[in-house]
C-alpha cells in the first residue's frame, strides 16, 4: 500500500515559524523556519483577550483565565504527546523542550495548560508515549503527567489534590 502525502500551503511567515494548512484534511500547522536547542525561547507571547470560559483556541493560566493567544499564529501549534515546545505562562515565553530543525512542526502538550479541555479528542500524534484521549492534566496519571513539564498553574492544581 502506498503512504499518502498530504499537499501544503503556506499562508502566513512569521520570522521563526510558517503557518501551513493541509487542504485535504483542512489542518492547520505551524512549522519552524530556525533552528532551536532545548530551553531556548522561541518567542514571547501574550494575551489578545482573556476568557472565563475555554475553547479550543484558549490556552489556560488561571483558575478561570483562558486568554487568547497573541500572536494570534501560536494557536496552530498542534497537540503531541512527545511534544517539542512548552507554553511558560508565568514567563509567557514559549521555549523548545528538545532540538527543533527548521521544517520540524512545533507541538505542545495540551494538558500541560488545560486542567479540564474544552473539547477533548482523541490523540492522532503517533508517538510511543501517546496517551490516547486527550481530556486536560485533571484526567492524567501524575506518573504520567511526571513526564512532561508543566505550567505553574497546572502544578498548583496537582498539588491542591494532595492537600
Amino acid at each position: 500500500m502506498q503512504a499518502t502525502t498530504l499537499t501544503t500551503i503556506s499562508l502566513s511567515h512569521h520570522g521563526f515559524a510558517e503557518k501551513l494548512l493541509q487542504p485535504e484534511t483542512n489542518h492547520h500547522l505551524l512549522i519552524s523556519t530556525k533552528a532551536f536547542q532545548p530551553g531556548d525561547v522561541i518567542t514571547n507571547f501574550s494575551a489578545a483577550a482573556t476568557h472565563r470560559q475555554p475553547s479550543r483556541y484558549t490556552v489556560q493560566v488561571g483558575e478561570d483565565q483562558h486568554i487568547i493567544l497573541a500572536p494570534e499564529f501560536l494557536q496552530y501549534i498542534n497537540h503531541s504527546c512527545h511534544p517539542n515546545a512548552f507554553f511558560n505562562t508565568t514567563t509567557m515565553e514559549l521555549t523548545a523542550l528538545q532540538p527543533i530543525a527548521p521544517g520540524d512542526e512545533f507541538t505542545f502538550f495540551y494538558p500541560s495548560t488545560e486542567w479540564d479541555m474544552a473539547e477533548p479528542f482523541q490523540c492522532l500524534c503517533g508517538t510511543t508515549q501517546c496517551i490516547g484521549v486527550i481530556k486536560g492534566a485533571r484526567s492524567i496519571d501524575a506518573a504520567v503527567l511526571n513526564r512532561y513539564s508543566l505550567t505553574d498553574f497546572i502544578q498548583s492544581k496537582r498539588a491542591q489534590l494532595n492537600d
